[in-house]
């Protein structure tokens, strides 16, 4: 299945609920966490757990952060004085925190962005943080893959975006299958990074030195 087509479905779909649902208040959400606690079969009002509800709310707050953000804002200042650079630019090893949308469970770790410029570019901080802003969501993997690669092209217009992703998924090493040790790879290729051998082959190069390297799982 395209990818593009899960990101766009992924969009639409919490698009959808948005319109339908009305956020929760912090009471309703630490009440939640109270059931949640009571269901796993302890007491939410003993000692080491009294404060855990408002805990838990203030941490998804954290988690889920990407709901309040906007990728194409962090975007829209490019700067076009380059002095004609025309090779391709990577941001290696951008650190992945998001949560499986299946089990609300930690996916972890590494993402490398590459571009190549068309006459303007964008400050690097700011690639890392339109990975932050879709990751930090409720995600699966191909989807988030997708969603920032497509974010770059059609927000910066480059002659191709590249984007990479090695991560870790705890609903599949802590529970299920039980099966640590193992990462799922992604990537999305578009314009000269999909059509060009040489750039695609230019791009995997530049990032193999450090796609081995070990993240937290």
């Amino acid at each position: 299945m395209d990818t593009g087509a899960i990101a766009s479905r992924h969009a639409e779909a919490f698009a959808a609920a948005s319109d339908r649902h009305r956020r929760p208040s912090r009471a309703e959400a630490e009440a939640a966490v109270r059931t949640l606690i009571e269901w796993a079969g302890d007491n939410p009002d003993r000692e080491g757990l009294s404060g855990t509800p408002e805990r838990v709310a203030r941490a998804y707050e954290e988690f889920f952060a990407g709901y309040d953000e906007d990728p194409v804002a962090l975007l829209s200042t490019t700067f076009e004085e380059t002095a004609a650079y025309d090779e391709i630019i990577v941001l290696r090893d951008i650190r992945i925190e998001s949560y499986c949308e299946h089990h609300l469970v930690p996916i972890l770790g590494k993402a490398h962005i590459g571009y190549l410029p068309a006459g303007r570019v964008v400050g690097i901080s700011k690639l890392a943080r339109v990975v932050e802003a879709f990751a930090k969501r409720m995600q699966i993997q191909e989807a988030l893959t997708s969603q920032i690669a497509d974010a770059i092209q059609e927000t910066l217009k480059p002659q191709g975006v590249g984007v990479y992703i090695e991560a870790a998924h705890q609903c599949m090493t802590t529970r299920g299958i039980r099966k640590p040790g193992v990462s799922m790879v992604t990537s999305r290729m578009l314009g000269s990074f999909r059509d060009d051998p040489t750039t695609r082959r230019e791009f995997l190069t530049m990032i193999a030195s450090s796609r081995n390297a070990p993240y937290e799982s």
